[in-house]
């Protein structure tokens, strides 16, 4: 994998990962167990060994948004604490998750003694401070049937397997359209007509919990984004 696809953990090498287990605990959460609740305190902080977790909050009058994705060896729940002390979102495993939990005051320590998972930290918080970024310019310049394949492209490029040797891409997360329109920033009515007009021109195939991008390049297209 090219590093600049690596999450922390991935970047980090086997003593130092064997460092950083010793000082918190690793824990595995089954694909659809809660790890932690928005209002929760903040005592301690993830890193992402495998598997994916949803993060979602909940508005004062009762609306739930799925607000991001995280896997890949991300670090989550690192905010919390510095804000307010309370979680500011809850976190739900997506599939099988295997994790190191550790307070805040250990893997800051930890990140004092170990210049390379320093950097890690640094790359990873950059590439997810631009990418927010870059999602809120396309709010604002897209229509969110773009928006969508930018999705979904994503997905593929971060948690898709090839299928085959014609190009074809597998999302196998367990994704309902509300959650694809909230991660979208775009309504399930579009998220609807959208893939129902992608499975009739042969660019996606839909099945339970499984997305195939059968034509890669014409989504890409449609997105409206420069390669």
């Amino acid at each position: 994998m090219n590093t600049e696809r690596q999450g922390f953990w991935g970047q980090l090498g086997a003593p130092d990962r064997s460092r950083l287990g010793s000082a918190g605990r690793i824990k595995d959460f089954a694909a659809g167990e809660t790890i932690c609740r928005q209002g929760d305190p903040a005592t301690h902080l993830y890193v992402l060994i495998s598997g994916v977790l949803k993060v979602s909050t909940v508005s004062p009058a009762g609306q739930q948004s799925l607000i991001a994705l995280r896997g890949d060896g991300d670090v989550v729940g690192e905010l919390a604490s510095a804000l307010n002390g309370e979680r500011t979102a809850s976190m739900v495993a997506l599939t099988d998750v295997r994790a190191v939990v550790i307070g805040h005051d250990k893997f800051e320590t930890f990140l004092d003694g170990c210049a390379p998972a320093a950097r890690a930290y640094r790359l990873m918080s950059a590439r997810r401070f631009s990418a927010t970024a870059d999602s809120l310019s396309a709010h604002t310049t897209t229509t969110g049937a773009q928006r969508l394949a930018r999705l979904l492209i994503d997905l593929a490029e971060r948690y898709g397997e090839a299928d085959g040797p014609g190009g074809q891409l597998v999302i196998a997360l367990p994704l309902s359209q509300e959650e694809l329109a909230s991660l979208a920033s775009t309504s399930r009515a579009t998220v609807t007509r959208a893939l129902h007009d992608w499975r009739r021109r042969g660019l996606i195939q839909t099945r339970t919990r499984r997305i195939t991008i059968t034509d890669p390049g014409t989504l890409y297209r449609l997105s409206g984004r420069d390669r």
